[in-house]
């Protein structure tokens, strides 16, 4: 019986696998087929169909691996459930990349080439048709392997393999690509830092108070404010920024008014939720739920806005190439170019994403709804900070970043109330065992600013009484040592950050020799 419920098992797995891969073929086939229609025929018309194709099959890839770090935080907490996830995103990636995706992308990703150097017009779309496949084929890799990456990395690197394989070393920007490298660094530093902070400010204020409800009405609505001005602030800057251009102190202005007008929505609901709950901190986790929701379907719009151009952004520089018969650096996008990005962003999610949403919300580290919220304050004030300093950042190493941050600072916290705890009770060692309870009690229950005043005033008579020494405290330390975050996990994925460029130009220089050694007569 145990046997054929395994067959059974492996049977339908295989079956959902063989769904996934027809639909995804299916998709890539009606593009090839759309796009034939829409062409002349010859060799231009091979070369768009082809282009066309990859540049659908690079978007699913997006949608599988990048759109996770968007919606993995709010599904590992349980604010959303996995398809309501999928279904959120999908609708505001496509709705980011339709609405907000610009009529204009830059064809050759971030300057990291030079354009004057590209010898023709063939020779720019066998480099296009080349970056495009090689960003696309490491993406469809990390995605296997269960590895969030930066696409836009991923296009960047694709497209410095074909440069350099096309017209030699002189033509890559060096200083761009320190840039990119100091974004390995950058990127999860800030995003790290930034949700640990958030979490931090969460536990001093709320959820170590005594009183963590009254602590909740005062600060809730606080905290989603910010959140309110740091996304509206963030929209206006990366979201819409190519339907309407503000300037960031414009962009700041409206945050203030709309973090002034959800303020003031979020007291009296607060409020209201807060007299149903228990005086508990794990009431204040359902007070971020909404908070939450929202901040997926907004990083999701802006993500599609922004990141639909690494998929379509060197479609269009062929089809611009194709049309006019040159080199361009600007190149204009027909709708049917931006529909490929936007539903094969969608569908990628829905088909694959689910791998990486369950790896980002839940597989590094145990994430609520808390940690989960400030993770998202993370992901918008990191960019940010980072538009108006010039710092290069990834929206994948930001929230991944963000990840560790509050994974790390829940191991330091629980690591450190262990040695308090220790500390107690070696201090009341020669105690009655009773009486050692009763304060240990009352020091769990109390402020956080009373334990510290229990903490100073007991070493304080321990130092005096020489009970515990330096030697012991550090035995402690080494005794409660506490794991949160899994560190198999966190060396895949910075290895997978690392090699993310070289690798994608090694296959992007492949594939450049082998369509040039077929395309030359």
């Amino acid at each position: 019986m145990l046997r054929t419920e395994k067959i059974e098992t492996v049977a339908q797995r295989n079956r959902d696998e063989l769904f996934r891969f027809g639909t995804g073929v299916l998709f890539i086939v009606g593009i090839m087929l759309f796009t034939i229609v829409r062409t002349d025929g010859g060799v231009d018309g091979t070369l768009l169909v082809a282009a066309a194709m990859i540049g659908g099959y690079m978007a699913m890839n997006i949608g599988a691996n990048d759109v996770a770090n968007n919606v993995g935080p709010a599904v590992g907490s349980h604010a959303i459930t996995l398809t309501g996830a999928i279904l959120i995103a999908a609708f505001f990636e496509a709705g980011g990349a339709l609405i907000a995706g610009g009529d204009v992308v830059g064809t050759i990703k971030s300057g990291i080439i030079d354009p004057g150097l590209v010898a023709d017009r063939d020779t720019f779309i066998w480099i296009m048709i080349a970056a495009l496949l090689a960003a696309a084929v490491w993406l469809n890799f990390a995605t296997a392997v269960g590895a969030p990456v930066s696409t836009t990395h991923s296009i960047v690197g694709g497209v410095l393999g074909a440069g350099i394989a096309a017209a030699g070393w002189r033509i890559a920007d060096w200083s761009v690509v320190g840039q990119i490298a100091a974004s390995w660094v950058i990127s999860p530093l800030l995003g790290g830092l930034i949700a640990a902070g958030f979490l931090f400010v969460i536990k001093r204020t709320i959820t170590y108070k005594k009183d963590v409800l009254t602590a909740a009405n005062r600060m809730v609505p606080v905290l989603v404010a910010v959140m309110a001005w740091a996304f509206s602030t963030y929209l206006m800057l990366k979201g819409v920024k190519k339907i309407v251009s503000v300037s960031f102190p414009v962009a700041v202005l409206i945050g203030l008014a709309t973090a002034s007008v959800i303020f003031v929505i979020m007291r009296p609901y607060i409020a209201r939720l807060t007299a149903q709950l228990d005086n508990h901190k794990s009431s204040v986790n359902e007070l971020f739920t909404i908070p939450l929701i929202f901040a997926a379907a907004l990083l999701s719009f802006a993500h599609g806005a922004n990141d639909v151009a690494n998929a379509v952004g060197p479609l269009a520089g062929i089809n611009e190439a194709i049309a006019q018969g040159g080199v361009s650096t600007k190149a204009g996008i027909p709708l049917w170019v931006m529909a490929v990005g936007a539903l094969g962003i969608a569908l990628g999610l829905a088909l694959y994403g689910p791998k990486l949403i369950r790896t980002v919300g839940s597989e590094i580290t145990e994430l609520d709804k808390m940690r989960a919220f400030c993770i998202a304050m993370a992901a918008a004030i990191t960019v940010i900070i980072a538009s108006q300093l010039g710092l290069p950042v990834s929206s994948t190493h930001i929230a991944v970043g963000g990840v560790f941050g509050v994974g790390f600072l829940r191991e330091y916290i629980k690591s450190s109330y262990a040695r308090m705890l220790d500390e107690i009770r070696d201090h009341h060692a020669e105690s009655d065992p009773e009486a050692v309870e009763v304060f240990l009690a009352e020091f769990e229950a109390a402020d956080v600013a009373i334990k510290g005043e229990m903490l100073r005033e007991m070493k304080a008579q321990a130092a005096a009484d020489r009970l515990l020494g330096k030697q012991e405290r550090r035995g402690l330390g080494r005794v409660h040592r506490v794991e949160l975050v899994k560190r198999n996990l966190l060396l895949r994925i910075a290895a997978a950050w690392i090699i993310t460029v070289p690798v994608a130009a090694i296959l992007a220089a492949m594939f450049f020799y082998m369509i040039r050694g077929m395309m030359l007569p």
